[in-house]
């Protein structure tokens, strides 16, 4: 069987921006667990979309339990997630979706890796740093998670047995320690109203 490849009859990107009106783009949400990133990414969504744009959320968590099924939380399957991720995130930004991207992401290098992706095929990427400290993430627990590390039912978790790198020049600095939900959410508008 041969490959397919892309051939005339395929909407090209700049074809897809001018029949959405819009330019694909990636907004990538990273943090530790309970930071709150899904909260933003949802709340930024609802907003996208009553402007009228055409937005997809792509939750790291939902993504382990479908596409990303068959990975462990080993290294090497942890690469391999985030490559996942910022493959989807591609594809579906060059069709002109705007994208939003809720995942840990603990290692700089994978989080550079997807902003390469992205920048080298003309999409404009947004790293947002959802910040607030183990101490408030293990309090807020909103998945329970943490409650299962301390009963050793999870083990790798970042942020206690493995490192979260933070981001050292992301686009936007979320501290939801000191910010209220709707200051994150005015400047998330601002980030990208600004450039969109």
């Amino acid at each position: 069987m041969k490959h397919s490849t892309l051939d005339n009859t395929q909407l090209n990107n700049t074809e897809h921006c001018a029949r959405y009106q819009q330019k694909g783009s990636i907004l990538w949400f990273t943090g530790l667990s309970g930071a709150g990133k899904t909260t933003l990414a949802t709340l930024l969504e609802k907003e996208l979309l009553d402007a009228g744009k055409i937005v997809c959320l792509l939750d790291g968590d939902l993504l382990r339990e479908g596409l990303n099924s068959d990975l462990s939380f080993d290294e090497a399957s942890r690469q391999e997630n985030i490559r996942r991720i910022a493959e989807l995130a591609l594809y579906l930004s060059k069709q002109a979706f705007i994208v939003l991207v809720s995942a840990i992401s603990p290692h700089r290098s994978l989080r550079q890796f997807a902003r390469k992706k992205a920048v080298s095929n003309g999409i404009v990427f947004y790293e947002i740093y959802v910040k607030a400290s183990l101490k408030i993430c293990e309090q807020r627990d909103p998945k329970g998670l943490y409650k299962k590390v301390k009963t050793k039912k999870i083990k790798d978790f970042t942020g206690i047995d493995t490192v979260y790198e933070p981001p050292l020049s992301p686009e936007l600095i979320l501290d939801t320690e000191q910010m209220k939900l709707a200051a994150c959410l005015n400047s998330l508008k601002a980030l990208f109203f600004k450039n969109n």
